[in-house]
């Protein structure tokens, strides 16, 4: 196939995957009830960490946060917004699938199985990064930081765009941060990273988590910083083992 052929196979795939992304934000922005159950779920005191955290520790997770939305067209907005980041999350495999058979052909057999596994360990990883965020990091957030008070004369309103902006933004980035493990793999595949390099610079790793955590964090306070530096930490002690159980 020459370049032309290529390019227009390329647009094809693009096509398929724009078209099966819009259907299913439809689907998700027609299901409204249901996707902001679970979108506004952690605003909830009943919602299922702050419920095992009053199990754990005793404490009554009993708080109430108003939402309120200041422009007229806002709630619009946020509904096509969330629909579409909703299409994109279940329709991503496809799309990884239509992307890995456009590349598949150019590849050799070894290649094909390292690609393959590299991007199914890719996904998995960017769910497991969204489900931490969803499930700890931004509920424990959101409850620190919309119950914290200066002064009782002073209620706390969260703004509806603030709550779903830093949900989204931090679910994606929690999923980006993720495919350190993978990330490193792939490096120790190709001999360009070595687990003895990676604990040699470890007290250096410490002091770039934080960095990260601390470009990442769209709040700014120590103990989103926190919760978000931890499990990126813990991500490197994995990949250690990842790289030395994988570079020859």
């Amino acid at each position: 196939m020459d370049f032309w052929g290529h390019l227009d196979e390329l647009r094809g795939c693009l096509v398929r995957a724009i078209v099966a992304v819009v259907i299913a934000a439809v689907a998700a922005f027609c299901c409204k009830e249901w996707l902001f159950a679970v979108v506004m779920a952690p605003s909830q005191p009943g919602f299922v960490t702050y419920r095992l955290f009053e199990r754990l520790t005793g404490i009554k997770s009993d708080f109430h946060i108003d939402l309120f939305n200041p422009e007229l067209a806002q709630q619009f907005i946020v509904h096509m917004r969330v629909a579409l980041w909703a299409g994109l999350l279940v329709v991503s495999p496809y799309v990884l699938y239509l992307l890995f058979h456009f590349i598949a052909p150019g590849l050799y057999a070894n290649e094909r199985r390292h690609a393959l596994r590299a991007v199914g360990g890719g996904y998995i990883m960017f769910l497991l990064g969204v489900a931490l965020n969803y499930f700890l990091i931004f509920p424990l957030t959101f409850r620190f930081l919309g119950t914290y008070q200066v002064s009782a004369s002073v209620p706390n309103q969260i703004a509806l765009t603030s709550y779903i902006d830093i949900l989204l933004m931090l679910c994606f980035l929690m999923g980006v941060v993720f495919e350190l493990p993978v990330l490193s793999w792939l490096l120790a595949k190709i001999g360009v990273l070595k687990a003895s390099f990676m604990t040699r610079y470890r007290r250096h790793a410490v002091v770039a988590v934080f960095i990260v955590s601390a470009v990442i964090t769209p709040t700014g306070d120590a103990i989103t910083l926190s919760l978000v530096a931890l499990p990126i930490y813990a991500l490197y002690e994995v990949s250690i083992g990842v790289v030395r159980r994988t570079a020859p």
